[in-house]
């Protein structure tokens, strides 16, 4: 049986755009949304339908209202938001497990489809990652390091994957902030990862997907016996 179609509210049309509006960085996050007169203006709708419109996107976490400062921007997508929801209430390993699954299957489609310009993206993180390591710069090592991870998301050429993996990227950084910190000595160059880049430089997904869940594997291995302690 097809059922009548639901014209949108002027609400849920607002909402939308709003959110349309900071997917596409009009807005960023941190920033503050216009006055209330001038997107009323802009929108052309009554300031209770726009007072409902971010009363919801403040709800879906897209959103935060202060008495005084105005609404800022606190995510870039509903996505964005309930990850970081749901994110805070993980552990580590549960951190680590997602990772896992994530990176495995980029790394093997990035091997069967990567592109000449996504091996010197990858060239230039790899090359990142070693000039932070010999400065022992552990700020510039994780943004470099999660550049590359995020590179090989990029060359598995799935959108979908690359949106799930770019909504992680700030979890990802504290994840490993954490670590290291946590564990001090740890050796930057093992965080180099070499052997990957060769692999899906020769396309061979297996040992692509082989090394990632090697790394996962130590590192996992590594963060249990630092919890035990």
């Amino acid at each position: 049986m097809i059922l009548k179609t639901n014209r949108k509210s002027l609400v849920e049309q607002v909402a939308e755009q709003i959110e349309q509006l900071i997917e596409q960085k009009h807005w960023k996050v941190g920033d503050k949304l216009p006055p209330e007169m001038e997107l009323i203006e802009e929108f052309d709708v009554s300031r209770n339908t726009l007072r409902e419109a971010v009363r919801a996107l403040v709800h879906a976490g897209l959103l935060e209202t202060k008495q005084g400062s105005g609404t800022i921007v606190r995510s870039t997508s509903a996505l964005d938001a309930t990850l970081k929801r749901h994110v805070k209430k993980s552990t580590m390993l549960e951190t680590l497990e997602v990772r896992l699954a994530l990176e495995k299957q980029a790394a093997q489609m990035a091997a069967e489809r990567r592109t000449e310009s996504d091996l010197i993206d990858l060239e230039v993180c790899i090359n990142n990652c070693k000039e932070a390591s010999a400065k022992k710069d552990l700020e510039q090592f994780i943004s470099s390091d999660i550049q590359f991870h995020k590179t090989v998301v990029a060359a598995s050429n799935n959108q979908l994957l690359i949106d799930l993996y770019e909504n992680m990227t700030e979890v990802l950084f504290s994840f490993v902030q954490d670590f290291m910190t946590i564990e001090p000595l740890f050796p930057f160059e093992q965080g180099i990862h070499l052997e990957l880049f060769k692999a899906i430089q020769k396309q061979n997904k297996e040992s692509a997907a082989a090394y990632v869940e090697n790394d996962m594997e130590v590192l996992k291995e590594n963060i249990i016996k630092i919890l035990k302690e």
